[in-house]
Parts: structure tokens; sequence; C-alpha cells
């Protein structure tokens, strides 16, 4: 869908040019003028410039032909070797020469003729690497030269050369490999082919030899004259072996050109009505062909056409002796893309090695320079006019295809226009209602219609001719493009100028052409259109950029920094932005480089799309400030504007109305594909033009979730929901869009508006301030839709019945008794609709739970409606239902709560059917306790009833301290004693009071058992101060009181009571024995700390030095040197016991790919994931959790030590108290002593460069784990990953000293 459009045209009058090519490094064109019969001299000439190109003369020197026979020398090879700086020439006469530069010396060129062959040559050609010469002489030698002209072999062209190859000929493309019909098979032998090619010579045969490389240089063909009788074409290796020879082909000619790529050889077959240009495999078989042909003459007509693949194989030159002709090919048809004039008796053409396009061809008059792009001729691809239009050029055709109506794949086409001459461009004018064909006759302007939406066929509007007389008679059209709506300007090459034509006239036979006044030179043209008008934009070769107006060209403000082949021109809020691509790649906005490896581009008014040879397709969203214009990374999976396609697809044209993309692969074919990002942001247009209609279309062709219909716009949407419905007014499309709703807001999670803007208030919607705001992302989200569409259904329940019920049963959580309720309300209006209605609400919900909540609604002409609908077995619900008929009202109520498990809304019916005894019962048999209170909680009575009866049941459950403040409230201080004495210690204060209360009173001896009990009970919980507060109040044992007051290190208190009750006595017999067991008791508790620290810590430090040391033997401890592995299990590189990966990688799985033996060979069942967590749990010594275990106990000796801290102090406290100073120092330097190794060990244990060091390599891993263990497995990847995190080091309370001990 590509043609050529010119960007560089050049001409340098010089006569008798013989031989051109290019020096590469400085861009120029190597050229020679002469031997002619006039002269023998041959000068070599450099030519340069881009428009206004001028010969240079680098060396002159004469060259007599040496050999008699040949009147004049003739240059055969002229090669510029860009390793050296030396031009070669080779002549026919024999000579070999070279001509070596010296540009910084400014002395003359040194010629010298290196070799001479005296047999003369017919033929010769460099490699593309320069480094052979091959040369057949006139004797049918075959010579390969090195770079330093030594042969390097030398074979001779003979007869038997011919049988190299055995041909197989399966016929390609050949007419009797082509179906015919059954009848014309029956009609021949399908074994002997209608006709074999003799070899017959061509009518114009010249006896010429021509040899061509393959682009790699591994092999050379040359196209000669087997003894005057056939051409052959032979292909040797570059160490002269001959690989193969061609079959016998009628009327094949001297042009011979390897394609670069190498697939193909192209040569000329004439016959007597057409010229053919023949395809040849390296075999030397036939693969193809295609007939040339001319608007201007027929080339029949033509003795010599030569023929040139240009260097990345895309285009094919046809050379004939006034004429250039351009080929490419696409879907295997031959396009004529151009067909340039030049001067009669043309002798070569040279394409630039580097720059694919760029070519320079030599005549006897002058040399022309032009350079090419492929360009696809398309039109605006501004909404509303967006026909998709594309022109494709084929000779004096112009293929039309507006994709929007018709994707014709090509080489066909919707539409096909001739014209009088070869086509060079094409012109889409203002909203594709016209275009204009630039030709070599003139313009022809057409006028393109719509009808209904669809493009009819094109009406030729007027044509404009160039037969003007002051016209030169050299004229090379070059571009078209329009300014305005109705005007256009033509870029024509005259003589040695380039000129700028405009149309004058508006009438159809008086319109002509007139020259513009413009002193800039430009050499790319683009069209920018707005929804009022056309404008024409060009630039230059500096990459300066103008608008085209009709009396001149008007330079922007904007520029590139260099020229830029491709471009186009977008506004931006009134502010112009430039978009163009390099030859290699780089796409520029204005002079900021976006991207390096673009190979295509388009621009809509909302996107700027791309391709990339990474074979994505990019949208970048338009910004008026090109710093801002966001470029998405290559993530086609998470990001909209990205999106992968196939390998080396190319833009064609976007249709943004139908949200679709135009893509033509490598081969040819076309390809329309629909980028979420063009089809979410036509959606969200659609939105906020309230075109519910079609935003819902396509929602539903391009699956796009629903829920973007609210999400985009949700103050607008409900305000608007009657334009919805009379939109889409079928009820189906309604039923699909509300059982889609979801609690999310889609904005925010799928289809994420990645254009940095604010939202702006849409016209015609009502503010924030105006409503309230529009739930997103929750449950209220779809409730307020389906809200919003029963109001408005309201009026048309006739029509909209079904949407109705629907919008009940899609709420969370759905609206079942209103959709039922409504249908009970149309069996009383009209049955048959009642009907339909539980038709669709059945369809919608599962049955049997809509046959409960009609049930629940206590209808049973609804409930029997319903179940009529379900798979339910008559027998079982129409007994049940007449047994309710029978029923009172509030008895029925209470069966069918009873019978769906409704007991709070039957203990209710029950309640009001006055039947206490049948409530209590009720409520023991379900456990209603809390609900019966609270429904009787104002009849006193009744109320104790069914607290005793709770009561009961909680001592049943054994909630013994409930139970008790139960019975405590009905004044049963019996059974609230028992229940808080069974609920033990905790309870003792309760228990001993309640146990006062009784009545009649406990004996003493019973209560003194009592409060021994619990006392005890105290004393295993550990509360020494409760225990101590029951002997001394209630059992009057001042000496056990004092012991359980040291017991619970309470010492001040011990003595407080000794000297309250008179009893000095217990100081020494009660209260320092406490003191002394405290003693001990901290002592061994503190010395057994200070052992423990002293013996973990240090292996704790151990482990971690062997992990660090050697990770993997210390993880694969368990499993060493793998000998236990299973015999049945595969080790692979990425399995756990792999060497490769690193120590995280194989437990947590980050690289993707988890070997046989880590995944659930051993640890993959779920007892085996108990077994590990025991073994875990255990730290076994030797074990990987080994660590984990000490670094826990660690930290609970230290949570204990921290815990003793307050104790010791008042043991401290007492023992200064009670005289004792050395005791109280020997525990305070003990304590002190703990503490601090305390500190030393949390500094180190807990604070580690190994953890932080595995907390970075985890995080730098990824966030998310890629792969989750099962089984065991899991329980050590969670070991591993907790290895990683940084632990919290524990507190220390340090023990406040007695400065009174002097320590």
């Amino acid at each position: 869908m590509r043609n050529l459009r010119n960007i560089q045209f050049g001409r340098c009058l010089r006569p008798d040019v013989t031989a051109a090519c290019w020096d590469p490094e400085k861009d120029q064109v190597v050229c020679t003028a002469g031997p002619t019969s006039e002269s023998s001299s041959i000068e070599l000439l450099r030519i340069s410039g881009h428009q206004d190109i001028s010969p240079q003369t680098v060396a002159t020197w004469d060259a007599p032909s040496p050999n008699p026979d040949l009147p004049v020398d003739r240059v055969l090879s002229l090669q510029y070797l860009s390793g050296s700086s030396t031009t070669c020439l080779v002549l026919e006469g024999g000579d070999i020469v070279t001509v070596q530069e010296d540009d910084f010396s400014g002395d003359a060129a040194r010629i010298e003729i290196v070799g001479s062959i005296d047999d003369g040559i017919a033929a010769a050609r460099w490699s593309p690497d320069e480094e052979l010469l091959i040369i057949v002489t006139k004797t049918n030698q075959v010579i390969f030269m090195g770079a330093t002209f030594d042969p390097v072999a030398e074979v001779a062209m003979t007869v038997e050369d011919l049988k190299a190859s055995k041909h197989v000929s399966v016929g390609w493309g050949k007419r009797e490999t082509q179906f015919q019909g059954r009848g014309a098979k029956a009609m021949r032998d399908p074994t002997i082919p209608e006709k074999v090619d003799q070899g017959l010579p061509s009518p114009f045969e010249d006896a010429a030899t021509t040899i061509s490389w393959r682009g790699d240089g591994a092999y050379v063909a040359i196209n000669a004259v087997e003894q005057g009788a056939r051409r052959v074409i032979r292909v040797y290796s570059r160490e002269g072996e001959l690989d193969s020879a061609s079959e016998l082909v009628d009327g094949l000619e001297s042009s011979l050109s390897w394609r670069p790529s190498g697939n193909l050889m192209a040569g000329i077959q004439r016959f007597s009505d057409k010229v053919n240009v023949a395809f040849f495999e390296r075999n030397g078989l036939r693969h193809g062909e295609f007939t040339l042909q001319s608007p201007s003459s027929p080339v029949t007509s033509y003795e010599r056409i030569l023929l040139e693949w240009n260097s990345d194989s895309t285009v094919l030159a046809v050379i004939f002796k006034n004429m250039i002709q351009l080929w490419t090919m696409g879907n295997y048809h031959w396009y004529l893309k151009q067909e340039i004039p030049i001067d009669p008796e043309s002798t070569c053409l040279s394409w630039h090695p580097e720059k694919a396009l760029r070519f320079a061809a030599a005549s006897t008059t002058g040399v022309v320079v032009a350079e090419h792009i492929f360009n696809t001729a398309r039109g605006s691809c501004r909404q509303h006019h967006d026909n998709g239009a594309v022109a494709v050029i084929d000779g004096n055709t112009v293929k039309l295809t507006p994709f929007r109506t018709a994707n014709v794949p090509p080489p066909m086409s919707l539409f096909d226009i001739t014209v009088a001459s070869a086509v060079v461009d094409v012109a889409f004018g203002y909203q594709n209602t016209s275009f204009a064909v630039l030709h070599h006759s003139g313009v022809d302007v057409y006028t393109w219609p719509m009808n209904n939406g669809r493009s009819i066929k094109p009406q030729l509007s007027r044509k404009i001719p160039f037969e003007v007389p002051e016209f030169p008679t050299y004229r090379v059209p070059l571009r078209i493009n329009y300014v305005s709506e109705s005007k256009f300007h033509c870029f024509n090459y005259q003589d040695i100028d380039q000129i700028q034509l405009s149309v004058q006239g508006e009438e159809t036979d008086g319109a002509h052409f007139g020259i513009v006044d413009a002193q800039q030179l430009l050499v790319a043209t683009s069209s920018y259109e707005s929804d009022v008008s056309i404008e024409g934009y060009g630039q230059d070769h500096s990459g300066k950029l103008y608008q085209i107006q009709e009396s001149g060209n008007e330079l922007l403000p904007v520029q590139f920094q260099s020229q830029l082949p491709w471009f186009e021109i977008s506004k931006v809020d009134d502010e112009i932005v430039a978009f163009g691509l390099s030859r290699n790649g780089h796409i520029y906005a204005n002079s900021r480089l976006l991207a390096k490896n673009c190979t295509s581009f388009i621009l809509t008014p909302s996107h700027l799309i791309l391709t990339t040879n990474n074979h994505l397709v990019k949208f970048i969203h338009l910004s008026a400030d090109v710093e801002e214009l966001e470029v998405p990374a290559d993530d086609p999976e998470t990001d909209e504007r990205c999106r992968s396609v196939e390998r080396g697809s190319r833009l064609v044209t976007a249709i943004p109305t139908n949200m679709s993309l135009v893509l033509q692969m490598p081969r040819g074919n076309v390809e329309t594909i629909f980028p979420r990002a063009m089809v979410v942001a036509g959606i969200r247009d659609l939105i906020d033009e309230k075109n519910y209609a079609r935003a819902f279309s396509y929602c539903r062709t391009q699956r796009v979730d629903m829920n973007i219909l609210y999400d985009h716009q949700p103050e607008q949407f409900l305000a608007n929901v009657g334009l919805f419905l009379d939109q889409i007014q079928d009820v189906t499309y309604i039923d699909l869009f509300l059982s889609s709703l979801r609690p999310e807001d889609v904005t925010q999670s799928m289809y994420q508006d990645t254009k940095r803007r604010s939202r702006v208030q849409i016209p015609g919607t009502l503010s924030t301030e105006e409503t309230t705001p529009a739930p997103r992302s929750s449950p209220a989200k779809v409730n307020a839709i389906c809200d919003a569409f029963l109001k408005a259904l309201e009026s048309r329940k006739a029509t909209n019945l079904q949407n109705i019920i629907t919008s009940h049963v899609c709420k969370s959580p759905p609206a079942l008794d209103d959709g039922l309720t409504m249908v009970a309300d149309l069996m009383k209006e009209d049955e048959k609709l009642a009907e339909k209605a539980v038709e669709h609400i059945c369809f919608l919900v599962d049955v049997n739970r809509l046959y409960e909540n009609a049930l629940g609604l206590y209808n049973l002409e609804l409930t029997l409606l319903v179940a009529q609908q379900s798979q339910r077995d008559p027998r079982e619900y129409l007994p049940f239902i007449q047994n309710l008929h029978k029923l009172s009202d509030l008895r029925r109520k209470f069966e069918i709560d009873d019978h769906l498990s409704r007991r709070i809304k039957a203990l209710g019916h029950l309640q009001a059917l006055d039947a206490f005894d049948e409530l209590v019962a009720y409520t023991t048999q379900h456990t209603l306790y809390h609900d019966a209170l609270r429904l009787y909680r104002y009849h006193p009575e009744r109320l104790r009833t069914l607290t005793g009866a709770y009561a009961e049941y909680l001592e049943s459950t054994s909630q013994y301290r409930e139970a008790g403040l139960a019975y405590e409230s009905l004044q049963n201080y019996t059974k609230a004693t028992s229940c808080y004495r069974t609920a033990g210690a905790p309870c003792w204060q309760e228990c001993l009071y309640t146990a006062q209360q009784q009545d009649p009173p406990l004996s003493a001896d019973a209560m003194s058992e009592l409060a021994t009990a619990l006392a005890d009970a105290l004393w295993e919980a550990k509360d020494y101060s409760s225990a101590a507060t029951i002997h001394l109040e209630y059992l009057n044992a001042l000496e056990t009181a004092v012991k359980c007051l040291c017991k619970g290190y309470h010492f001040a208190e011990a003595i407080r009571l000794v000297l309250q009750r008179s009893r000095p006595d217990l100081l020494e017999s009660a209260v320092d024995a406490g003191l002394a067991e405290a003693v001990g008791n901290t002592t061994e508790f503190l010395a057994d700390c200070k052992g423990q620290v002293n013996a973990q810590v240090p292996r704790i430090m151990e482990l971690r030095r062997k992990a660090a040391e050697d990770p993997l033997a210390f993880y694969e401890g368990e499993r060493s040197g793998g000998l236990d592995l299973p015999d049945d299990v595969s080790i692979a590189a990425s399995s756990r016991v792999s060497t490769s990966a690193s120590l995280f990688t194989r437990y947590t799985g980050k690289d993707g790919s988890v070997g046989t033996v880590g995944t659930g060979v051993s640890r993959a069942t779920s007892k085996n994931r108990r077994r590990e967590e025991k073994k875990r749990a255990r730290g076994r010594k030797g074990t990987v959790y080994e660590e984990e275990y000490l670094v826990n106990s660690v930290r609970r000796l230290i949570e204990r030590v921290n815990a003793t801290t307050a104790d010791v102090e008042r043991l401290v406290f007492a023992l200064v108290r009670r005289s004792m100073p050395e005791r109280a120092r020997a525990v305070e330097a003990l304590m002190a002593d703990v503490s601090e190794a305390c500190a030393r060990t949390a500094a180190e244990v807990f604070v580690t460069a190994d953890n932080a060091k595995a907390e970075t390599q985890i995080q730098t891993e990824g966030g998310e784990m890629a792969w989750k263990a099962t089984g065991g497995d899991a329980v050590l990847q969670d070991f591993v990953l907790s290895q990683g995190k940084k632990q919290e080091p524990p507190v220390i309370t340090n023990m406040k000293k007695l400065t009174l001990l002097g320590s």
C-alpha cells in the first residue's frame, strides 16, 4: 500500500557521461565523461549537492584504444573503493586504471594502470565487499582478482558448463501447472508441457556480457552468449567454482541483476508482443515473471533494457533509453511506482549502497540524482470524515480503497482510476471529498461523494494539463499537496531548477497552473486538516518547516534539527506540533526525540500512533507541550497504549470513527485491528457526547466491560438514564448492561485513562455541587444504577417489564422480594404478563432460591406460580401448600418461617400467638435465648422463666461465669456460688459474695473450706496477692498470708502486715525466710539465663557464618551431596540442587522456572507440610531451622529477663531493709550482668549485615513471588523469605540500681 515519493531531485548537465558510482563516505557521485569518437580522454568527476548539484573535475587523462578493432575505448566498470579511497576503472580495451585522490595535501590525483588484459574485457564487476574483482574477457575467460589485483582464480566458460545443472522444473508460474478445467486436461498429455523453450536469441541480441553479484558476495552470476546460439546465466562461487547454469529460455537478453537478498536473479525476456522481467533461482531454474508496461510508449520498441536492484531489495529499476521505471512487489504483484524521464541515450544507473532509495542515472547529456521514500497516500484521519482512503499507484492507474467501506486486500482495490500518463503522486483534499492525481501530463481532480456513509465511485471533476508553451522541454513532476479546500500546489523540476506551481482559476475548463514566487526549496510536503479547513506544510533540506500559502511559504516557529523525510503536522490547543521520522527510525516531536526504533507513524486528532521494530504498535496522547508527550513502555500486557503486532507490520491508515487500524504485513497483505487504546478512547468520546447507543454497540462488539458506560461519567449517566433507554430500545441489550454491572470502577483498574488531563465538565451535565457524587467501586454503585433504571422505567412498564425485573435482581444483594412483589401485583392485573415475568425472573435467579423467597412473602399463589416454573415434584410442594392454606394467618406465617429457618421471625409469630410455653420450648430447641430475652424484657415473670432456662443452658455449655451471673440475677445464690467456684480463680470475689448471700447461710466450716479452696486455686494461678487477701481476711492466717506475699515479691506489704498485726516474730521466721528463698530462686534463674545466652549466641554466629560461606551446603545439609535423591527424579539446572541459580531464586521461584526436585516430589502433600512444620517448630540441631529456633529462644529469654526486672528491684530493696546488703549487692550485680549480656545479644543476633543484604536481594528480585511452593516446600520457602526480613530487636529494660549500696 506504499508508493514512492520524491524528496530529492537534481540534474547536472555534462555531456558524454559514460559511468557513475557512489562515494558513500562523502555522499557524492563519482562519474566519468568520455572517451568518445571525438576525444579519447577520460575525465573523472565528482558531483555533490542536493538540488543545485555541480560537477568537480578530479582527474583527466588520455585513454586511446589499445585494440585496432575497437575504435573507441569504453568504461565497463567504475567503482569507488572506500577502504583505500581509490577509484577503479575497467576499460573495454583491457586496461585496469586506479585514481588515488589526496584530499589533505591538495596535490593532483595519482593515475595508475595497475593491469592490462590483451584479449580485451567484455564485462567487469566488483564484489559488494570490495574484496574481489571479476573480469570476463572477450575470449570467454573469467578472472577473479583480489583487492590488490592479484589473480585468485581463472576459469573458462565452455559448453561443458551447461551440464553443471540437472534441472528438474516443477513449473513455477507456468501455464501447464495451473488449473484449466477438466476438459482441457483430457485433451492433452499432462506429462508433456505445451511449449518447450529452445534458447532462441532475442531479435535485439547485442552479444553483451553482464555480471551481477549476490548481496553477500558469496556468489556471482554471469550472463553471456554461448557460441552465438543461446544465452546462459552461469553462477560461480567466490573461489571460482561453477555452481550452476540456467535452463533454456527463449528471448533472453543480456540484462542481469541479482537481488541483494539473494533469492532471485532478474533478467529480460522478450516476446513478439511483450517484454517480461524473468526471475531465476541460483540453481538456474525459472521462478516467476512479470510484464513490463509503460503508459508513455510501448516497451517492445526499446532495444536494450537494463535492470538494477537497490541495496535493500525493495525496488527494481528498469532503465530504458529515455526513462527509468521503479517497480516494487507486494502480495506477489508488481507495481510500477515511478516513471522518470531522462535525456536520451541513458548509459547506467547506480543505487546508493547505504541510502536504499537514492540513485544516480547517467546519460549522454548529464547526470540525474534522485531520492525517494516509501510513503502511503492516505486521506484525513479526522473523525466523521475518516473513510480510510488509501491510494496505491500502479503505472497510470490509481488503486483506491476506502477501508472504512470495504477492506479489499491488495493488489485488488475497490476503485481503479486510470489517467493519461504514469502517475507520480496523489493528494487527498478537505474531508476526503476530493483528491488530485499528479501525472506526467498534468493533474486530474476527482470528487469522491458519499452515499449513506459509504464511499461511491469517484467522479472526474476537472483536468489541468501541463501543455503550456512557456514550459521547457525537460520537466519532471515531483509532488502534489493541497493547501486549501479547493487549491493545491504542484512541485515540478524543470531545466535545472525546481518550481512550485499553484492552480489558478476554479472553472472546470479554465483552470491552469501559475508559478508561485517561493524562495525556499521544499523537499517534503504534508497536509493538516482541521474542522474548518485544510492547510499545506513543507520542509526544506535543513529541517525548517513552512506553511504553504498562495503567495509563498511562511516560516513556522517550530523546526527539526535536520531533514526528516517523513513528517506530519498537528495542532493541539492551537499550538503547532511537528512530528518527523528519520531514515534510521528516530521519531521526533519538534526537536525532542521520542523513540529510536520507529518504523512508521500516523497522526490522528488524539494520538500519535507508531510501530516499532520490536513488533509493537504504540499510542502517544497528543499534547501542546512536547515535553509532556509520554511514550509507553514495551508492556503490551498491562498498558493499553501498547499492543503486539505481527513481525514487520507497518501502518497503512487509522480510522478513529471505526476505532480501527489498518496494518500491512511484509508480504503485502493487510490486516485491520481494533486496538484497545483506540476503542476505549472512542467509547469515552461517545460517552462524553451522550451517544450511548454507539458506545454500547462498541462495548458489545469489542468485548469492552459495560461498566465503562457508567464509570467514565457517573453523574452524567445517572442524570441521563432516560436518554440511555431512548437510545437503546432493545430490552435484551438493556438486560445485558444491567447484568454486566460490577462493584468495581473499571476506569481505575481495566481502562485507566492514560492521558494526563483533568476531567473537563461536559456541557449539559450536572456539576458535583448540584448533585450528590455518584458512588464508585462499591456495591452502592450497582444499587444506584438499578434504582435509577427503576425510576426511569416506571412509565415504561408495558414495554420494559423485563428490564424492571432485571433491575431488581441485579442489585447487590439481589432485591428478590421487590421483584416478586411486583409479580404479585401483576397477578392481580394480567395473569399472562405475570407468567412471563415469573419466567424471566426464574431465568435470572436459581429457581429454588426464588421459591423460598416467594414463600417468605407469605403469598401462596405466587409461591405456586414459581414452583410450577421449577423442576420440583408437585407431590412435594402441593401437599405442603395445601396444609398451609388450612392454618390461620399467624400460624401459617410461623410454619413458613420455621420451614425457611427464619427462627427469629418465627419466634415473633409465637409471641403474637401468645403461646409462651411453645415459645420457651422453641427457644430452647434452637438456642434463641438472646432474641427471646429481647422480646420479653418488659415482662418480668416470663423474663425470669427465660433467664432461668438461659442460665441452665450456659451451665450446660461450661460458660460458668455467665451462668453464675444469670443465677445471681435470679437471686439463686446457691447455684451462683457453685458456678463461680467452678469458673476458677478469676471469680473468687464473686464466689465469696454469693456464698455469704445464701439463705440459709453457709456454716463456718463450709465457708472456711470454700475460702481455702479458692486460696489454693489462686496460689496455683500465681496470684499470690489475692491468695494472701483470702488467708488474711477469711481464714485469719497471717503467717500464711505473709508467705504468699513474699512468694509474690510483695515484701513491703508483708512487712507492713506483720507490724500492723503486732507479730514482729514473723519478720525473721516468715519474711526473712521468704527473702532467702527469693534470693535463691532469682540467683538460679539469672544464672540459667546467663548460661543459655553464652551457649546459644555463639551457635547462632557459627550457623550464620556457615550460611554465608556456603549457602548451598548449609541449606541442603539434609541431603548431603545429593546422594540420597530419589532415583526417579531428574535434576534440572533450575531445580533446588542446581549450582547455577542463586539461593533466593531457588527457594522463591523468582526466575519463573522450577525444577522437578524442588516442586512437589518430597513435600507435595499436606501431610508432609505438617511434618515440615513440626520439624521447623522443633528446630533440631543440624537442620536449616536451627538458627530460627535459637533466635526465637533468645528473644523469649530477653522478654523473661525484662519481666523479672521489677521483682528483682523489689527484692533488692527488701534485702537492704532487712539488713542484708551483701546479698542485695550480689543479686544486683548478677542482674546487671545478665542485662548487659542481653543487650549485647540483641545487638549481635537481631541486627546483622547478612540480614540486611538478604532483604535487599529479596527486594531486588521482585515484589511478588513468581512461584508459590506447595507442601513441605512451602514451609521451607516461608522460612527462607523470613530470613530476608528485618527482625526488630526486643527492648532491654535495665534495672534501677540503689545508690545506697554504692554500686
